[in-house]
């Protein structure tokens, strides 16, 4: 069905309903003035709390649902049936997923649509090309997304109504819920490790050489042959008595290693690495990564940035492939171009795209004066994440010394970088240093500057932080 987005011949004008205000102004930038676009903010429907127990949920007949309009959207659902009433065609253009699905089928069936005259548009981003082609070719509401998400929201009503209740009651707890009750499992159970654990002591044998004026440490791992556990101090004092003579370099290891791109980032990965890198909460995290994806005023109007974040899908298109390997070779050279790989995960729930910049011309230094500081950090992070996994793995020339006296065998361990890669677009998120060592001959002699027998006490798991439960609960 062919449509058009700027003539119109009628004045009866195209309804277009999305959940989030910042997206509407997005869309209409680009639809034309036959286009009328509103937002539902948010899901206009719930569960009804009404009825036994209420769950709104029959549990004695086939888990029954009983939807209610939630009373903040009794206003905006009027207002939407008003607008629906006069309009040529109503687009339902909510979010790809199962939430936006369902919010969807909750409009259709509130603003009483016909099933042949649902107009279901989907687009992973909110740029004009997207846009219009997602209008292009309408489908009708995947009933099978639907029922996904009202399966977890009949969990979640379930298991969370039940059981915050009976928490209520007895530890004055806030409430219970699918997901946060899985992950006060994790937290709870953790902390009793952390409880019962008991340290052992146990010592460390190391020494501090020089040559050729660089500086470098050892430490021992092996004592005949067998990996070194010194348990007590007499043990360590043994051994420190037994090294102090000149140590023999019995042992010389080179090896290269590479060190390969990481995927693009999807919802878990996204989080995990703003929390870690950026010291961003996974709540704050998603807030502006929304806000990136809906729209940002970049100078000539709302503008989306970024691919829809809630993803489980480490897949690029072809598009952005394309274009980002050209990017690659012309800045850096076609060495740095990698081989693209796509994780086939059974857990995906679509052909979703990873989370990337909408185009590679809209570089993070040339939004800054657009964005806010958090906004371009995280985009800034999004748009070297996504461009570095199409590049070739660092190189590292790794060396490893086995120094030995006496049966105890120490060992050192450097590694040079001899070609960056992928780090050259993510290094200032990932990169390491430089560990160099000097350059021996086997059997060569050398006396140790420092010898130093160190106490240490093993220690408990540590603590989730939230970017390790959040790794936890994928």
């Amino acid at each position: 069905m062919e449509k058009n987005f700027a003539q119109g011949g009628t004045n009866m004008k195209n309804l277009v309903i999305v959940e989030s205000p910042s997206k509407s102004k997005t869309i209409g930038k680009y639809l034309g003035k036959d286009y009328t676009v509103i937002s539902s903010k948010g899901h206009i429907r719930d569960l009804a709390t009404r009825g036994k127990e209420g769950l709104g949920v029959d549990v004695e007949n086939d888990f029954a649902p009983t939807y209610e309009i939630s009373k903040d959207k009794k206003e905006t659902v009027k207002e939407l049936r008003a607008e629906a009433a006069k309009a040529k065609r109503v687009y339902l253009a909510t979010d790809p997923d199962r939430e936006g699905e369902a919010i969807s089928w909750h409009l259709a069936q509130e603003l009483g649509l016909d099933e042949d005259a649902i107009d279901r548009v989907t687009f992973h981003e909110i740029t004009k090309n997207a846009v219009q082609e997602a209008f292009q070719s309408p489908r009708a509401i995947d009933m099978d997304l639907v029922h996904s998400q009202e399966t977890r929201r009949i969990l979640d009503r379930i298991i969370g109504f039940k059981l915050s209740k009976l928490l209520h009651n007895k530890i004055r707890s806030k409430s219970a819920g699918r997901v946060q009750s899985v992950a006060l499992k994790l937290v709870v159970e953790r902390e009793k490790e952390i409880q019962a654990f008991v340290p052992e002591e146990y010592w460390t044998l190391d020494a501090k050489f020089n040559k050729d004026k660089i500086d470098f440490s050892a430490s021992l791992a092996k004592i005949n042959g067998k990996k070194a556990e010194l348990k007590t101090q007499q043990e360590a004092q043994k051994a420190y008595d037994a090294c102090q003579g000149n140590f023999i370099v019995s042992n010389i290891k080179s090896t290269t290693r590479k060190r390969e791109a990481r995927p693009p980032f999807i919802t878990s990965t996204l989080q995990q690495e703003a929390s870690t890198k950026l010291s961003f909460s996974a709540k704050r995290t998603m807030s502006i990564a929304q806000r990136l994806y809906e729209g940002v005023d970049v100078g000539n109007g709302q503008e989306g940035l970024i691919t829809y974040m809630r993803t489980d899908s480490t897949r690029l298109s072809d598009v952005y492939v394309n274009g980002a390997r050209e990017l690659i070779q012309n800045e850096y050279g076609k060495q740095y171009l990698g081989t693209y790989h796509v994780s086939n995960d059974a857990n995906s729930q679509d052909a979703h795209e990873a989370i990337r910049p909408t185009s590679l011309a809209n570089t993070p230094e040339k939004l800054k004066a657009h964005l806010t500081s958090e906004q371009y950090k995280l985009y800034a992070l999004i748009y070297a994440r996504a461009l570095s996994s199409l590049m070739s793995a660092a190189k590292y020339d790794s060396l490893t010394l086995t120094l030995s006296q006496n049966g105890y065998d120490f060992t050192a361990s450097g590694s040079t970088m001899k070609f960056d890669g992928y780090l050259k677009v993510y290094g200032e998120y990932e990169s390491g240093k430089d560990v160099v060592l000097p350059s021996f001959e086997e059997q060569e002699q050398i006396a140790a500057k420092e010898l130093k027998a160190n106490q240490h006490f093993t220690e408990p798991p540590a603590r989730y932080t939230e970017a390790k439960l959040i790794k936890a609960l994928e």
